[in-house]
């Protein structure tokens, strides 16, 4: 067996459809979203504020990945921006996926993808800079619903962090290519993207309309999302876990491969500025013992780095109940 192959012992899961839906032109959507967090850290959004413009620019980057893997590895090796194949993170993770990482910071230089064919660094800056600004947007709206929706004021006191020029936020497309190859492993799961939840605050993915993503529910069943590429779905990160006090959960999720077609997922992970302080937000305490040590998103994301996809990386951060 290939190095990057993962197998996984669970069945296929047939689609979940009670995926919680948002309408963000709704006017009781923010309940429905506080709910979806508390309930499943994870929920669809539509009639969003995205334009189908920006979407349709990324073609640039899916041009990429029809490259040959000598051309585009000239944009790699991660470092951890540029491009990756196989290898997830610097800590033995592997799967059957290749990705563009970048810093949303709009100095981030595309030299990298300069000297692949075909492939034009400055359409591809363009493209990202267009659809990262309007999902920022976008999730600004999500957080500030949910600030309404838990009664905390400012209603920013999420937003406020993405909105920062200083904010660490990256963006990442994620190619799966079709595996004939999957059929040998019979009921097992080869697996594109391994478990894992998401460290920043708030991660917004769009995918073609090819099936794989899988979220973990809290009675611990793998169940598949049915895929829409005109929608977009929201994740709860570790950090809003924290900020919430453990209220809402970051969501544990994965991909799955396809035999037959090819996935594209690109992914906005909103995070806040390096020196800011992560704690539970003394308004939504109520009384009650904060479940975790402050932190700063630098301490957090150093220490997130040094771990495999699955651990749990909280755990370094929760306070010990006293006995």
């Amino acid at each position: 067996m290939d190095q990057h192959f993962s197998k996984d012992n669970c069945k296929p899961t047939s689609f979940f459809n009670n995926v919680p839906l948002i309408d963000l032109s709704k006017p009781d959507s923010k309940n429905l979203i506080v709910k979806a967090c508390e309930e499943f850290g994870f929920f669809k959004v539509i009639n969003h504020s995205v334009p189908t413009e920006f979407i349709t620019k990324l073609s640039e980057a899916i041009k990429f990945f029809s490259s040959p893997l000598s051309e585009k590895e000239k944009a790699g090796p991660p470092d951890p921006f540029g491009y990756g194949n196989k290898q997830i993170g610097c800590n033995g993770d592997s799967g059957w996926v290749e990705h563009i990482l970048v810093s949303t910071n709009s100095e981030f230089n595309y030299y990298k993808f300069a000297s692949i064919l075909g492939v034009n660094p400055e359409n591809i800056r363009a493209a990202v800079n267009d659809y990262v600004s309007a999902v920022k947007k976008m999730a600004c709206e999500i957080l500030e619903m949910l600030a309404e929706g838990l009664k905390i004021h400012p209603r920013n006191v999420f937003s406020k962090l993405l909105m920062d020029e200083k904010s660490d936020s990256v963006f990442r497309l994620n190619h799966y290519p079709p595996c004939t190859e999957i059929q040998q492993f019979n009921d097992n799961n080869l697996i594109g993207f391994g478990e894992h939840t998401d460290p920043q605050i708030i991660s917004v993915l769009r995918s073609n309309n090819t099936s794989g993503l899988q979220i973990l529910l809290k009675n611990g069943h793998w169940i598949s999302v049915p895929p829409d590429p005109n929608s977009f779905f929201v994740n709860v990160g570790d950090s809003l876990q924290v900020m919430t006090n453990g209220k809402f959960k970051s969501v544990k999720h994965r991909v799955l491969a396809n035999s037959m077609k090819s996935r594209l997922s690109m992914i906005y992970f909103g995070g806040p500025p390096l020196s800011e302080k992560i704690a539970p937000l003394a308004s939504l305490m109520e009384g009650e013992d904060s479940l975790y040590k402050e932190f700063t998103w630098f301490e957090y994301k150093k220490s997130a780095y040094k771990t495999r996809l699955a651990d749990n990386r909280l755990i370094l951060f929760e306070k010990i109940a006293a006995s």
